[in-house]
């Protein structure tokens, strides 16, 4: 006999179904290359469903943008070594052969549409780009993390995406020690050596 708690039940399991047929999706394709068809019909639901539960595609992108750019990728909330944590995550990442992660999939399938550049924007840097500002001593820190994503970004294309000849044949090992002084001129930037400079 069902209980009073299976539609409730049922309604999250759906709507968790539909929000990982659509980050998927979007990570595969972009915002302007999939429909709401397809990711009903992926999460085996109708597109009627879909509104309902997301009143349009620019509502499920949104919420899929934001449940797949607040969990964190290489970036965590504390690092006892942000340096070297974040640099070996990342060489890791980029040559295991895996997809790139979905967040970034996502902003680089995305980056034509103006709607969809404006919701990857914001959740960048209201999650990934604030996280990474929290564990920065520096006057600069929104700079500096910003500055940090460009290179992990540009990482993931280069090595994970296209497979340019020196990073996908390099050592990961030399990759690291190529990337460790880059990474920590950033991040081991300190108030005190700002106003050295002034």
């Amino acid at each position: 006999m069902a209980t009073s708690t299976s539609p409730t039940r049922n309604a999250a399991a759906t709507r968790e179904a539909i929000l990982r047929s659509a980050i998927e999706n979007f990570a595969r394709a972009g915002y302007d290359g999939v429909g709401v068809r397809q990711i009903a019909h992926d999460a085996g639901v109708t597109a009627m469903l879909v509104n309902r539960y997301f009143g349009s595609k620019e509502g499920l992108f949104a919420e899929a943008v934001e449940t797949s750019f607040a969990t964190p990728t290489f970036i965590g909330e504390q690092s006892d070594d942000l340096v070297a944590d974040t640099v070996r995550a990342l060489v890791a990442r980029t040559g295991s052969g895996d997809d790139a992660p979905p967040p970034f999939m996502i902003m680089l399938r995305s980056a034509s549409s103006p709607v969809a550049t404006t919701i990857v924007r914001d959740a960048i840097e209201r999650h990934v780009g604030a996280r990474l500002a929290r564990q920065l001593d520096s006057p600069d820190q929104n700079l500096r993390g910003e500055i940090l994503l460009a290179l992990i970004s540009g990482m993931l294309t280069m090595r994970g995406v296209v497979g340019t000849s020196a990073l996908r044949k390099s050592k990961p090992a030399d990759i690291e020690r190529v990337l460790e002084p880059a990474f920590a001129a950033l991040i081991g930037g300190s108030r005190a050596s700002t106003s050295e400079r002034e």
